[in-house]
């Protein structure tokens, strides 16, 4: 079995991760594996995980560009003897998908569907349903598969549920030493109180802007917090920026940009965030902080309704909401030896239900299935 993932960049994200667990989880089996992208900070990340990566445009949206990637692809796909080609987003499924059907290998064509599209119009759906036209379609979390049943009348029969899960080699709280924990704590000014941390890219519906004005209510108590993560775009980095410094709370909030000591950073803090104002196709940021054993709040829409369990492992409040926010942090932080209990159960919750072992093993037996469908060998 050969594979080739399509994603469109290889910078921060849940696609981006997604595709190196599933590239090194191929690679550690001996299954030679490709990745196709426009490149980004994760390519060292692909290429240590044993796959090749393949520096191509195919997360540019014009429909000339679709078909010159869609060339290229088919060109790859014969060349490479590629068995099957996984999609994780629409413009490269698309390169895929007409590359598939272009290409004399004829390779079988698969996708993962990582989020909520907009999907108002006839329109629309079309243009989303090239993530619908392989023989399955895996779903991120319980949350998407009710989507493509309601939205898509996709039938169960071809969805195959593979939630998102966490390295727990990666997020190990053993392997944060209390060196580590104190040189974070130290660089962000919060030694002596509370380090609270946002680990997301940061897009307008991810509920920066609310966090800030929930932060800005709970000056009374003290705290630190750290926004991690890259940015869709630097005007979005600059309005944040521009809104914390006309704030009440300019000196305790901080920008950090995208890190590579997520881990760590997570196990530093006392309370991790993950409050999208809209429904997260699963989350990860929930997860990780879970796996860190730092309690986390989160938005109670999409995906968090399935890692979090409100007052057991988190806490849940209602999206957009910066007085319900306000008050559950007022609570989290009132109660920390609560909190660190919560922060227990959570990770206790993650290693049960959500581990990368698990994700792989389900997207591992939609591969088996589709090629035992077609007579081929696994």
């Amino acid at each position: 079995m050969r594979v080739l993932q399509v994603v469109p960049a290889l910078n921060d994200g849940g696609v981006e991760r997604s595709s190196i667990e599933l590239a090194k989880n191929l690679s550690s089996d001996g299954i030679e594996n490709w990745v196709a992208s426009n490149g980004g900070r994760l390519v060292d990340a692909i290429i240590a995980a044993g796959a090749t990566h393949v520096t191509m445009p195919v997360g540019r949206k014009t429909p000339v560009a679709i078909w010159r990637n869609a060339r290229r692809l088919s060109a790859l796909i014969d060349e490479l003897g590629i068995d099957i080609i996984h999609a994780r987003s629409r413009v490269p499924a698309w390169a895929g998908y007409l590359a598939a059907r272009k290409s004399q290998r004829r390779p079988i064509f698969l996708t993962t569907f990582h989020g909520v599209y907009g999907h108002g119009s006839a329109l629309k759906r079309w243009y989303n349903s090239v993530m619908l036209r392989g023989d399955v379609v895996i779903a991120n979390s319980e949350f998407i598969a009710d989507h493509l049943r309601t939205v898509y009348r996709v039938e169960d029969s071809r969805i195959i549920v593979a939630p998102r899960g966490v390295d727990t080699d990666l997020f190990d709280p053993a392997t944060v030493s209390a060196g580590d924990i104190a040189r974070l704590r130290k660089a962000f000014h919060a030694e002596e109180r509370p380090l609270l941390v946002y680990v997301s890219r940061l897009s307008g519906w991810k509920g920066h802007q609310v966090l800030v004005e929930a932060l800005e209510t709970v000056l009374d108590l003290p705290w630190k917090m750290v926004f991690a993560g890259g940015h869709d775009s630097e005007n979005l980095r600059q309005d944040l920026a521009a809104r914390i410094a006309s704030g009440p709370a300019h000196d305790r909030i901080a920008l950090a940009g995208s890190r590579d000591d997520v881990p760590a950073l997570l196990k530093a803090s006392d309370l991790a965030f993950s409050v999208a104002t809209s429904p997260e196709a699963f989350g990860r940021a929930a997860i990780e902080a879970g796996a860190m054993e730092t309690p986390v709040i989160a938005t109670a829409h999409g995906g968090s309704l399935e890692t979090v369990m409100h007052g057991e492992t988190g806490w849940l409040v209602p999206p957009n909401d910066p007085k319900a926010l306000a008050d559950a942090i007022r609570a989290a932080l009132g109660d920390p030896e609560r909190a660190r209990a919560i922060g227990r159960a959570a990770r206790n919750h993650v290693l049960e239900h959500f581990t990368t072992g698990l994700t792989l093993a389900a997207e591992r037996s939609a591969y088996a299935r589709v090629l035992a469908e077609k007579g081929r060998r696994s």
